[in-house]
């Protein structure tokens, strides 16, 4: 969050699972990509994304390598008992103070084995201040009123969190994802961070507690579960900061951020021409991102393989410009795009796709800006990253030109080697 120095124009927090991503009915992960290219065009560089999920650190990561998933600034984990903060994930140590306040794992531990109805999770869902179980939703009241109990009497203070009709968590009263970001909009408040904006996205019981915070703005997207509907139902449906989207998942949080009229909601997966996309954008961050989609469906065969295109990017690209690949190997920038004649349509039915991630440019002098991201190809299940500096100049109502391009294998990328990689 240290890279703002003023307040974020707006900050959204989202669960993961069945609301930032989808698991039934999306398969190349258009509603995420969707929503990807909305942040990084628009949003990235004066904003704030918060993830905050049930799942534990390592499901997360491994969630990252099976979805096109952005780098949040802030990962909420567990069910809001872990707090951390950028792309190395560095714990709010002040956090796991408060989570630890009248908290005893072992006493957790044996109270609950003595419930039958109550079957643990999987091992990597157990974690320091969290417990999870199965149980049937039939026992979920009986059960959650008898453990409140016990564990009151051993001296804890704890909190019962139901969802997805099966699951069920016992963490710290202190601890869920509405006081985590309680916790974080203090925190925000007191740098002097304050989001202008709030925007929290759900789909489960363990998202109720973000639709409780005051002042935000709340998205059910369309396919939430019945607890959360019962929710919305009895509390929140006359709320008119609160909305049950029309449209799954991230297609629903780009819904929510138009009807809120929160910024703009026109990604540019949305847009099908690009010469015709020349939007008066002073963030050279929009040239890059609509470049990598571009390039995505030239390669997809999905836009026409015509001299216009080819001859308006090398028209934005500088004469002398140059072209740094992974491997080392330079070339101009123009010959490149000449280049990609060869590969029009070549992944055609490969389940092909491109995203760029934290999308940052700064000004480095009047008229000279750097832009530097993480550019991702992805063909069937194999994964490449490279880290990508862009250099632009621009002048007055002249748009931007591209001088220099270099990139470099990230420490992310599944896959290091040379072989397709054009751009």
């Amino acid at each position: 969050m240290e890279r703002l120095t003023s307040p974020p124009r707006l900050m959204i927090v989202s669960d993961l699972d069945d609301t930032m991503v989808e698991h039934r009915n999306d398969n190349e992960n258009h509603s995420l990509l969707r929503f990807n290219s909305l942040w990084e065009d628009a949003y990235r560089h004066d904003s704030l994304l918060v993830f905050s999920t049930g799942r534990a650190k390592k499901m997360y990561k491994k969630l990252r390598k099976e979805r096109p998933l952005l780098t949040p600034d802030v990962i909420v984990t567990s069910v809001g008992t872990e707090i951390s903060y950028g792309e190395s994930m560095v714990p709010d140590e002040n956090w796991v103070e408060i989570m630890n306040n009248k908290w005893n794992r072992g006493i957790v531990e044996e109270e609950t084995s003595k419930f039958p109805e109550l079957t643990l999770q999987a091992e990597t869902e157990q974690m320091p201040h969290k417990l999870s179980f199965h149980v049937d939703k039939s026992k979920v009241q009986e059960v959650t009123k008898e453990l409140y109990e016990r564990l009151e009497k051993r001296g804890l203070e704890i909190k019962i969190i139901f969802s997805g009709g099966i699951a069920l968590d016992v963490i710290p009263k202190g601890g869920g994802k509405g006081q985590a970001l309680a916790y974080l909009l203090n925190k925000l408040k007191t740098e002097g961070k304050l989001p202008l904006n709030t925007l929290v996205c759900g789909d489960s019981g363990n998202d109720t507690e973000l639709f409780t915070i005051p002042d935000v703005y709340g998205v059910l997207v369309s396919n939430a579960q019945e607890e959360l509907l019962e929710w919305y139902a009895e509390n929140g449906k006359h709320n008119s900061n609160i909305i049950h989207a029309s449209e799954r998942c991230a297609s629903g949080i780009i819904e929510a951020i138009g009807q809120f009229k929160l910024g703009p909601n026109l990604s540019p997966r949305d847009v099908s021409d690009f010469l015709e996309c020349k939007a008066d954008n002073v963030n050279p961050g929009h040239e890059v991102v609509e470049f990598f989609l571009f390039y995505e469906r030239w390669r997809r065969g999905e836009v026409e393989n015509c001299e216009a295109y080819t001859e308006s990017l090398k028209a934005s690209c500088d004469p002398a410009g140059v072209f740094v690949h992974p491997s080392g190997a330079e070339k101009l920038l123009r010959d490149t795009i000449d280049e990609l004649g060869k590969y029009h349509g070549d992944k055609k039915d490969k389940k092909f796709r491109v995203w760029t991630d934290q999308v940052l440019a700064t000004e480095t002098t009047p008229g000279t800006w750097i832009v530097k991201l993480a550019k991702w190809e992805q063909t069937g299940n194999e994964r490449k990253c490279c880290t990508t500096t862009v250099k632009f100049t621009s002048k007055e109502n002249e748009g931007f030109v591209w001088e220099n391009v270099q990139q470099t294998w990230s420490e992310e990328s599944e896959v290091k080697d040379d072989s397709n990689w054009i751009i």
